[in-house]
């Protein structure tokens, strides 16, 4: 759990910084498109600006083009058209008007003339007629048939135009370029951050066991002092592992030859007092007492022998390479080593074993196993049953005790895989250190170890399982 955590946290740290640098990439993209919709606004109006001074030179023309009054009375003015206004009508999006003062249409287009002007300045303004949005401007000018009211109307205001298609000329355009400048950062980002990925990647995916130094050179330069501080800190916290491995073997070596003295010498103060007549209740005390010391003998020299096998273990994952180990064979010399203790408890321990063959530490493969027997022995009442199995499952190679003793809660299952741990209440003799040494071999090599309940839901079932 706590792996998967740092594993969430480098990942938060990882996506962070892909969003911060894109949006540090794409804000200056999005403030770039406005300013150049703005400007594409601003051209428009200098644009426009230009046409209203064009319409506003042609209207003299469009007056001055007014060469007559009509043959009869009502009859329309007669025009000469000049031929600035006549290009300029030929385009589809114009209109003209010429209009007396009450605003009644003489020449062009009704809709041109709703009203007149209220002095002789000109005027502007825009207008919506036939789904199109038109730039209109009125003047009164003198003519030969007095004075009239001359219109001239554009639809094609590049203001009105740029408004009505800013979607087509400046958003979509600015949306494609966004979409794709988005991609491109996108992946020259992963591109620029694959070395710092591939680095986390390296790290989350060792074991806490591997402190090798990381390699300098496959770094980019900017990450180069992070690296180099991480080996450091590896080389750092190897030191000290290594220091402490080094004193746990050491005293637990030192304590074997003393304790394996003081253990003979107290098995035989023990056979010499269980041999005395029991009459005397002082020799009954003695013989309880050295009882007593004989076990707390054994337990000890116990310890310093698990305590030995867990710096055996650690030392081994970078020491001694892995060999072919058979099962089988390893299953059946454990059965013949217990055989003794499990019949002085009226124990009926079995093997049932199939061949099977995997890559590893055979003597670290046996202490494993045999603390697991050794545990069984232990806890498994007189009269229980015991069976050892190996084999092979779905291409796993796996090691198996199982017994109908009083088994573990499945509580307490990940507890008792923990050093010195030992469910409360829970009688015998025992340091704690059984399970936890098998689950350490188990890591080693590269499998697991389960618990799980014996047959019929009685007793624990422990499988140490290993790829083959």
């Amino acid at each position: 759990m706590p792996r998967r955590r740092r594993a969430s946290a480098a990942l938060g740290m990882t996506s962070g910084l892909r969003r911060r640098l894109f949006v540090l990439l794409l804000v200056p993209l999005l403030l770039l498109a406005m300013v150049n919709a703005w400007f594409d606004y601003r051209a428009a109006g200098s644009v426009a600006g230009q046409q209203d001074q064009r319409l506003l030179g042609l209207l003299p023309l469009l007056a001055d083009s007014i060469i007559g009054e009509g043959k009869t009375e009502g009859a329309p003015p007669v025009m000469l058209l000049a031929p600035p206004i006549e290009e300029f009508l030929l385009r589809r999006s114009s209109a003209y008007a010429v209009c007396d003062l009450d605003g009644t249409m003489l020449r062009g287009d009704a809709w041109l003339c709703d009203f007149a002007p209220t002095s002789a300045e000109p005027e502007f303004h825009s207008e919506e007629e036939s789904g199109a949005t038109w730039r209109i401007v009125r003047q009164r000018e003198p003519t030969v048939i007095g004075e009239v009211v001359v219109v001239l109307a554009d639809g094609s205001d590049p203001r009105q135009q740029w408004a009505r298609s800013i979607l087509i000329k400046v958003m979509l355009p600015n949306l494609v370029l966004l979409t794709i400048a988005a991609f491109a950062m996108r992946w020259a980002v992963e591109r620029a951050l694959k070395p710092l990925l591939d680095l986390r990647e390296a790290v989350e995916s060792r074991s806490p066991r591997d402190l090798s130094s990381l390699d300098e050179s496959a770094s980019p330069e900017e990450v180069r002092p992070l690296v180099h501080s991480l080996n450091r800190l590896f080389e750092l916290v190897n030191a000290q592992a290594e220091s402490q491995r080094r004193f746990v073997a050491d005293a637990a070596h030192q304590l074997r030859t003393p304790l394996a003295g003081l253990q003979a010498q107290v098995e035989a103060w023990a056979q010499a007092a269980n041999a005395l007549p029991g009459g005397d209740r002082t020799v009954r005390l003695a013989a309880d007492e050295v009882t007593k010391l004989r076990n707390a003998t054994r337990r000890t020299s116990q310890l310093a022998n698990q305590l030995l096998a867990l710096s055996r273990a650690d030392a081994a994952m970078h020491a001694q390479p892995m060999q072919p180990v058979d099962l089988k064979s390893l299953a059946e010399d454990i059965l013949q080593q217990h055989l003794d203790a499990a019949a002085a408890k009226h124990i009926d321990l079995g093997l049932d074993a199939g061949p099977a063959q995997v890559n590893g530490h055979e003597w670290l493969l046996r202490e494993a196993l045999s603390n697991l027997v050794d545990n069984a022995v232990k806890y498994t009442p007189a009269r229980g049953t015991i069976t050892i199995r190996c084999g092979r499952h779905n291409g796993t190679g796996f090691l198996e005790v199982e017994d109908d003793g009083p088994g573990v809660a499945a509580a307490e299952r990940h507890n008792v895989l923990q050093r010195f741990y030992r469910v409360q209440g829970t009688q015998g003799e025992g340091n704690g250190l059984g399970l936890a040494i098998a689950d350490e071999i188990a890591r080693l090599h590269h499998g697991r170890l389960a618990l799980g309940p014996g047959s019929d839901g009685r007793g624990l079932k422990v499988t140490l399982s290993m790829p083959g």
